[in-house]
């Protein structure tokens, strides 16, 4: 066995997947350092296929349509949507809700899982960064529009001002949005950018056009590869996933506030922010794991980004999908447990209500469908892990429908209650949020490095460190 393990290209790291005891390899296929680069440098490089330029085609239309949406709603006002006494908050609160949860997932692979050392967040890692950054980019449109008077919409912003219209209401935790999410959009920026300032210096090096060149040259900011370089880039690199990490609980956190704080019955609960951040995860991982599989298939990524990949993260979704189903659960429970009957109430009529299918489609999409990935055939398959993961976004989606509109719709006084109905307005933006979404990660994948390169070869590395110790036990026991 020390003669074979001898023998071994020490590039190639998947020769020894087949050692009792071992797990499936992260890289597939034999790959060597320059068979990566080839592999990631030609997304960039080769003409893209005709679905992209389908994809692409749509999606842009669909944006365009939203932007025009806001410019019409600017110019005729918020009556255009379904809003209406008593559900003052409707689909835009929703929307800037989801989409603050989607952009969950990116954070918590690179900065917590970095920080936990581990290795199988490398292929998945910068997909799910620039998704965190087109996300908050779409959650950040609905503060803008939502609030009534969006050319007003520059009081959200820290400008020095002799009036007392900058912030008035400190106490609001809907100013404590603009700080969380402003950092954690912020700091997600600066980590995604930072992360690809390699991997740009390789794009810029086999650039054999003269502005492509240029254009990469100045985002790699005169990257070397030297030893100092490499130094102070993995010290910060660290430093900044120590930032981030805690902006992954904190940001659903104060988000969750907006409602946990009311005295609104169904929201006024201390559950919320853990219930919360579980969700976000939740979420986050299902849109992850909904772009990565078109996303491997079209671009032949399959010996980068593995079913090993694909696996462990449906292993999260399982898990926060039963972490949402544990707080349902107890949100029942305690509406029972408290003796309030507003909070009886309000918990029946979720259930039982006239929006009782917008809660039976939340439980059956979030509680009941992620449990088919207790098997592994279901983890492994990509075909049922996008349907499973496509059914958990609509379920998320559905549960802030829930708790926003039900507790408003019928509250403390009968008098005053009120069945709302969205309107083609709602549902053209929200589709068109959409769009802007899929704009930009297509852009993504058309001009930036979709994976890690150099993450990915640092793997590469240690795990022929660890075949080769692997083999030279067996030999030494033989």
């Amino acid at each position: 066995m020390a003669t074979i393990a001898s023998s071994i290209n020490p590039r190639e790291i998947d020769n020894t997947a087949d050692v009792p005891g071992r797990r499936a390899p992260l890289i597939t296929g034999n790959q060597t350092y320059g068979s990566v680069t080839e592999m990631v440098c030609r997304v960039a490089e080769d003409p893209q296929p005709m679905l992209w330029y389908v994809l692409f085609g749509f999606s842009s239309l669909t944006a365009l349509m939203f932007l025009s949406l806001i410019g019409y709603l600017i110019l005729t006002g918020v009556g255009i949507w379904g809003n209406m006494n008593p559900v003052f908050w409707a689909w835009p609160i929703v929307n800037f809700v989801f989409w603050v949860g989607i952009g969950h997932a990116g954070t918590l692979i690179s900065a917590i899982l970095f920080l936990f050392r581990q290795n199988w967040r490398t292929s998945i890692n910068r997909a799910a960064e620039a998704m965190t950054i087109f996300a908050v980019i779409c959650a950040g449109i609905y503060p803008g529009i939502h609030v009534g008077r969006a050319w007003l919409a520059f009081w959200l912003l820290p400008y020095p001002s002799l009036n007392l219209w900058m912030w008035p209401q400190f106490r609001s935790p809907l100013l404590w949005d603009v700080f969380a999410v402003g950092t954690y959009a912020s700091t997600s920026l600066v980590f995604w950018y930072m992360g690809m300032v390699p991997d740009l210096a390789t794009y810029r090096d086999r650039s054999k056009s003269p502005l492509r060149r240029m254009v990469y040259g100045l985002l790699s900011m005169g990257w070397t590869g030297s030893s100092r370089h490499w130094l102070v880039y993995e010290k910060a690199y660290t430093l900044l996933a120590a930032l981030a990490a805690p902006l992954v609980l904190s940001v659903h956190t104060v988000v969750s506030f907006d409602f946990a704080v009311s005295q609104v019955a169904g929201w006024h609960t201390t559950i919320f922010p853990p219930y919360f951040v579980a969700g976000a995860i939740f979420s986050g991982f299902a849109m992850v794991v909904t772009l990565l599989v078109p996303v491997r298939s079209i671009y032949k990524l399959e010996n980068l980004i593995t079913l090993r990949h694909l696996d462990n993260m449906n292993k999260i979704i399982l898990a926060t999908g039963s972490l949402v189903g544990l707080a349902y659960a107890t949100e029942f429970f305690i509406a029972w447990y408290s003796q309030n009957q507003y909070e009886s109430f309000t918990f029946m009529n979720r259930a039982f209500g006239p929006y009782w299918w917008a809660y039976w489609t939340m439980v059956s999409c979030n509680v009941i469908s992620p449990q088919v990935f207790w098997f592994k055939k279901m983890r492994t398959s990509p075909f049922w892990m996008v349907v499973v993961c496509i059914f958990v976004n609509i379920g998320m989606w559905f549960e802030r429908f829930v708790i926003t509109v039900t507790s408003l719709s019928r509250d403390f006084l009968p008098s005053s209650w009120g069945y709302f109905r969205p309107t083609m307005y709602d549902g053209l933006m929200f589709f068109g949020s959409f769009g802007v979404f899929m704009s930009l990660f297509l852009l993504f994948c058309r001009f930036l490095p979709t994976i890690a390169m150099s993450e990915v070869k640092g793997i590469m590395s240690a795990d022929n460190h660890d075949a080769h110790g692997h083999d030279d036990d067996h030999g030494s026991a033989h």
